[in-house]
């Protein structure tokens, strides 16, 4: 069970890095990047790794992705500025 468990969560991720390369909106590429975190804070926790698991939820799926998603709202609030004053 957990081999099948294992195979399926592995071949989710790679479908999804798939979706992250190919998607040309990039706050869904973001988005789906914090899915992929997700994918391999599982896949951790199934190799018996709670540490590494936990580490990567916050760090990869948590703070990575606010700091993506905020950057990409900045340089878009700068865009508008620039755009709105020209």
């Amino acid at each position: 069970m957990t081999t099948l468990l294992i195979t399926f969560t592995f071949i989710s991720l790679i479908i999804l890095s798939i979706f992250i390369l190919l998607q040309k909106d990039i706050e869904q590429s973001v988005i789906l990047f914090m899915g992929f975190s997700l994918g391999s804070t599982i896949l951790f926790f199934l190799f018996s790794a709670p540490d590494v698991a936990l580490t990567e939820a916050v760090i990869g799926a948590g703070i990575s992705g606010f700091i993506f998603l905020s950057s990409i709202i900045q340089t878009i609030n700068k865009r508008t500025k620039k755009s709105c004053n020209a």
